[in-house]
């Protein structure tokens, strides 16, 4: 399960982040993960909030924006979604010789800082 050690990664720079900013708790944390990133949302999703404790990220959202992924043909230049379990021979021409245009992100795109901290908390825990 390597959701875990994504979830520790996103939370140590974020923490980073808080205190370059003076921030003292979190209200939400949205990651863009990609279709073949290999991240199970809900692993992601269950490992963060265990993760989060003691931290500044305490009683935040984790809201993951999924990328699906794409594909274009070198040969004939056609653009596809490769699904899961991904498809690169092109549609359209047959070729395999492919680019990958979307699909592996895994990157923190914004972080929303809690205003108030102690009610932040409190709003999320009931």
């Amino acid at each position: 399960m390597h959701e875990m050690s994504i979830a520790l990664a996103v939370i140590e720079q974020v923490e980073q982040a808080a205190a370059e900013h003076g921030a003292q708790a979190v209200e939400e944390v949205l990651l863009q993960v990609g279709e073949l990133a290999g991240v199970v949302p809900q692993a992601l999703d269950f490992c963060y909030e265990l993760a989060c404790a003691d931290t500044v990220l305490a009683g935040s959202t984790l809201t993951v924006e999924p990328v699906a992924a794409r594909a274009r043909c070198v040969d004939c230049g056609r653009e596809w979604a490769v699904g899961m379990p991904p498809d690169l021979a092109c549609p359209g021409c047959g070729g395999a010789r492919t680019e990958l245009l979307a699909g592996r992100e895994l990157q923190i795109l914004q972080v929303r800082w809690a205003a108030d901290p102690v009610l932040a908390r409190a709003d999320q825990e009931g």
